[in-house]
């Protein structure tokens, strides 16, 4: 089975297994002027905590169904009109396209549009962003002779040696960037090339990170927030994220997104986005979980770098893309 047919496949089941248990919640959602049920694509770890800050500061009932955000994405589909979900936040915008397409979610007022970036559709806005970096181990490598680009990983003196996450969310959104920019074509020859000159996968960023950390890895692409949370609870760590030069693909900034469902209850779902991006929420994000605020006006921690260049205008077209970039993954023999 294709790493697109598993992962279709897995939501599908997940879907049907959880349809009747979900129904009851649906009903008692929407007839609770009081209750904001939430799809979280962001695990619950650094979310937990701002979702029991709404609850107290609003009196509002959060209830909340963490997952994969393709698969909530697709058990949200599978629902339909009798979805529980009020809001939906993604760890990647690939799964707002899909469901965008799908009409599922609702455009938002202008009011939340104007604090954080969004996109033509108006049915997401930025919550915050994750810069793709190469972590490397500074024992192993001189950083001073690191590539400028991530298309140099593909040729020598490279090849083999960077780390992938290849089933993981935030690298096939930057994958399907770079199909977007380049074209599948030189997408495909980068990730034969890749696969071919044998370079190391593993199951997620975190993964890589701490590999890297213990000298079992030279480097790998991940987002930059996983090493610096290494860092901030070790800091002799040796690996050390290393950014590509301004403009390269391999520097881009993948934001993580809130969207509100069609059906929802907006009163509350809009007031909970606008808790996402007030001040205080973003300084959160910013120093605890090292992610890059997005909202207006919010500020990066002191020890992160500027967040990189912000696709924006592409993340409305990761939905219907993101199908052909797991084929091309596929093709090129880069499956876990």
């Amino acid at each position: 089975m294709s790493l697109l047919q598993h992962r279709l496949a897995r939501g599908v089941v997940m879907a049907a297994a959880l349809a009747a248990a979900l129904l009851l919640l649906a009903c008692t959602s929407r007839d609770d002027d009081r209750t904001i049920t939430t799809y979280s694509g962001r695990s619950q770890n650094p979310i937990e905590p701002l979702l029991d800050q709404f609850a107290e500061q609003s009196g509002f009932d959060v209830r909340v169904r963490y997952g994969d955000s393709a698969e909530l994405a697709l058990l949200i589909q599978e629902e339909g009109d009798q979805s529980p979900a009020d809001v939906f936040l993604s760890s990647s915008p690939g799964p707002v396209g899909f469901l965008a397409e799908r009409e599922r979610l609702s455009e938002l007022p202008e009011s939340l549009l104007s604090i954080a970036p969004s996109g033509p559709s108006r049915q997401w806005v930025a919550v915050t962003g994750r810069q793709r970096v190469l972590v490397y181990n500074a024992e192993l490598i001189d950083p001073g002779e690191l590539p400028t680009s991530v298309m140099e990983l593909a040729r020598e003196p490279w090849l083999g040696r960077a780390a992938l996450a290849p089933t993981n969310g935030s690298f096939q959104d930057f994958v399907t960037l770079m199909r977007l920019r380049v074209g599948d074509d030189v997408t495909l020859d980068w990730l034969r090339a890749l696969a071919e000159g044998g370079a190391p996968t593993r199951a997620n960023n975190t993964a890589i990170v701490q590999a890297v950390a213990r000298g079992e890895l030279e480097m790998g692409l991940v987002n930059h927030y996983y090493n610096e949370r290494l860092l901030a609870e070790d800091p002799s760590t040796p690996s050390t994220n290393y950014y590509f030069a301004d403009g390269d693909i391999g520097a881009v900034t993948i934001a993580t997104t809130a969207s509100i469902l069609r059906g929802a209850n907006r009163e509350l779902a809009e007031a909970f986005l606008e808790f996402l991006l007030s001040p205080e929420a973003q300084t959160y994000f910013a120093t605890e979980t090292l992610e890059y605020p997005l909202a207006e006006g919010a500020e990066a921690s002191s020890a992160a770098r500027p967040a990189g260049e912000i696709d924006i205008g592409s993340f409305d077209a990761l939905g219907s893309s993101l199908r052909r970039t797991l084929e091309l993954i596929r093709e090129a023999g880069l499956e876990n």
